[in-house]
């Protein structure tokens, strides 16, 4: 699996720091992605049924909920980076997450069929970063909203953070039931 350098700062929006700093820096994300799409997977299977429907609190996300935002991130940003890398000068617009969350119809679908889902993103993401020529990674993208400009390299990183970050809440905020 190919090396893609960390990005540095500027190279992504302000508020995507919270998941830069949950990758390490050695360079090895795509290893991480597929590393930790088990680790997601081991957690999630290790829970009772009746977990994967549990909200922390009023308005949150169920863990099954959880999960399919984690997979429309990552199609977002996948899809992000390969119109910065292809040099796409048009600005992307955000999205709405707790709409998406909303429509899923996550709680009501199979574990199997999430992870499915799950796995074929993931391995799509991985292709797609491992194939892209090396001077992609430094293009900037540009956005509106609260989705600012980002690199290709940064973006990687992103989708990465982005899955800690929830595995992290489901154990500090899910498992205290």
């Amino acid at each position: 699996m190919r090396i893609i350098q960390p990005p540095k700062p500027g190279d992504y929006p302000p508020y995507a720091e919270m998941y830069m700093k949950l990758i390490p820096t050695d360079g090895m994300v795509l290893k991480y992605l597929q590393n930790n799409f088990y680790r997601v997977k081991d957690l999630i299977y290790s829970l009772p049924p009746q977990h994967l429907l549990y909200r922390y609190a009023p308005g949150k996300w169920s863990i099954k909920e959880t999960l399919v935002h984690i997979i429309d991130d990552e199609r977002i940003f996948a899809y992000r980076a390969l119109r910065f890398a292809r040099n796409e000068q048009q600005n992307l617009v955000g999205f709405d997450q707790d709409s998406y969350a909303k429509y899923s119809g996550a709680d009501t679908r199979l574990l199997d069929n999430i992870f499915d889902e799950y796995e074929a993103v993931r391995h799509a993401t991985i292709a797609l970063f491992n194939g892209l020529p090396e001077e992609a990674f430094d293009r900037l993208g540009h956005g509106t909203g609260t989705f600012n400009n980002a690199t290709v390299r940064a973006l990687a990183y992103h989708i990465a953070g982005h899955e800690m970050h929830h595995y992290f809440l489901i154990k500090d905020k899910y498992l205290k039931m």
